[in-house]
């Protein structure tokens, strides 16, 4: 068994819970160096660049969240760590620069406005990700996200799922528009109808296999398979357990879910999972999304009468304390505190009535978080870097915008498109489902060792399912802005 195999085997992750105090009480060193990664279960990140100073990443189910979860993460942002917060590609929030002793309050504060940070990290399923405006969307089949709700209450705090061969992520839309990304997902359940007793059912059609990292980007695999809303929570456990039951414990690079699959083939896969459920599963459905695809950005209505919703362009996932104090401000005066969490790293306010847009669009703090910004800021993602993270090779975040703001200047008629910035070739930042995607890497240039990217680009912008191609490699990061505005498409 690979090491952390070993270290699974001798104490499961959510053990770590009872010895949190102990750590909180003695500080970060007394934490023995082989079960730091154990503390992944408990949304706690130990960061090399950053000893005794720690990321917890919190749970937020389909991206939905609210006014006072913003201003709880505020507040813990300016009393435990640096006045800020990221934003994820998983409709996630992370906190940063904590210490160990500040666990339990930040903790007991998340609980008071219904957050927590369990199994966030590791071989674990991972946030739910969906359409960030499931239920208010006009352009949804259905409304997933109890979907998502009822997947999620199953395998959090349930020892029977904190044991996976490695890291498992899941996506649930009903959006016809394709803006949650779903061909890197272990499980995809997209938006199908299919004939049932006579009658047409809106439900998901299932694949599976789909990952970004471990050897590069795999698309997932259809299984042939409809999973009704009332039964699509089950069966996304059914796959789950088959993957920690059957997937291979060894080499770290060689055990997610797409290797299983590869080796099987989808009927044997499928052929378990009926076995697990006990029943014949029904065969897939029409696909029901259409080839528009949508970020959400902007101003638009939404499927309850005289309501809108407004997409905020948060520059790479990066945002202020009081810039989430703000959002939640402006969400409570002007819609019902709802708040939405897109996997562009970005914000929506919904529930607006009409007659308050013009002056929701006025507010100071949109003209930073702007609902119509530049192309190229608008498609810009990033992954963390090296600041906080040890596997990346370069930093992302700040160069990302950087770059964003010099192309803005330079190459205004830019048509639409989307640039992701991944540290490593992880590639925490999808950047194989970008227009041009880059993946951090050093490089030697006259005895000097430089930051540099390997550059993807797809030959047609827009739309998942057409991967990028190599297109540049060994990019000094200073060469960026004027090797990308050669690349950039115009209108």
């Amino acid at each position: 068994m690979n090491k952390i195999e070993v270290m699974k085997a001798a104490k499961d992750g959510l053990d770590i819970l009872q010895d949190i105090p102990t750590f909180a009480e003695q500080g970060w060193q007394s934490i023995p160096e082989d079960e730091r990664d154990l503390l992944k279960w408990a949304g706690i990140f130990y960061r090399r660049q950053t000893p005794g100073r720690f990321m917890m990443r919190l749970r937020m189910t389909n991206g939905i969240s609210n006014s006072a979860q913003l201003r709880a993460i505020a507040g813990i942002s300016d009393d435990y760590g640096k006045g800020f917060a990221d934003l994820t590609t998983r409709q996630q929030i992370q906190l940063r620069e904590y210490e160990i002793g500040d666990v339990l309050d930040i903790w007991q504060r998340l609980n008071d406005v219904g957050l927590a940070s369990l199994q966030t990290g590791m071989d674990n399923i991972r946030a739910v990700v969906g359409c960030p405006l499931a239920g208010l969307t006009p352009h949804e089949l259905l409304d997933a996200s109890p979907v998502a709700r009822r997947f999620t209450a199953l395998f959090v705090g349930n020892r029977e799922y904190t044991n996976l061969p490695r890291k498992f992520n899941v996506a649930i839309t009903g959006c016809l528009e394709n803006c949650t990304p779903s061909s890197t997902q272990d499980i995809a359940l997209t938006p199908a109808l299919r004939e049932v007793d006579g009658r047409e059912v809106a439900g998901f059609n299932v694949a599976v296999g789909g990952k970004m990292d471990s050897g590069g980007y795999t698309p997932n695999t259809p299984l042939d398979l409809f999973a009704a809303p009332e039964e699509a929570a089950a069966i996304c456990s059914h796959i789950v357990l088959t993957f920690r039951d059957h997937g291979s414990r060894a080499a770290r690079n060689k055990v997610r879910l797409a290797f299983l699959i590869d080796s099987w083939g989808t009927e044997k896969f499928r052929a378990a999972l009926e076995s697990r459920a006990g029943r014949p599963l029904p065969r897939a459905g029409k696909d029901a999304a259409t080839d528009v695809h949508s970020d959400h950005i902007g101003i638009f209505p939404q499927q309850q009468a005289g309501l809108n919703y407004v997409g905020l362009c948060v520059p790479v996932g990066r945002i202020t304390a009081d810039q989430l104090r703000g959002v939640a401000d402006l969400a409570d005066a002007y819609g019902d505190g709802a708040i939405r969490l897109t996997t562009g790293q970005n914000l929506i306010i919904p529930n607006v009535p009409g007659h308050r847009l013009d002056a929701l669009a006025g507010e100071p703090l949109l003209e930073t978080l702007s609902y119509q910004p530049s192309a190229i800021t608008r498609g810009t993602v990033s992954g963390t870097g090296i600041d906080y993270c040890h596997f990346a090779l370069i930093e992302t975040k700040e160069r990302a915008a950087a770059t964003a703001r010099v192309l803005d200047q330079a190459a205004p008629d830019t048509g639409p498109i989307s640039m992701f910035w991944s540290g490593c070739v992880n590639g925490c930042a999808n950047h194989t489902l970008a227009d041009i995607g880059f993946v951090g890497k050093r490089i030697r240039v006259n005895g000097e060792i430089l930051e540099a990217v390997d550059i993807y680009r797809r030959s047609v912008p827009g739309g998942e399912g057409q991967p990028p191609a190599p297109a540049l490699s060994n990019v000094p990061c200073g060469e960026l802005p004027a090797v990308l505005e050669k690349m950039l498409p115009r209108n």
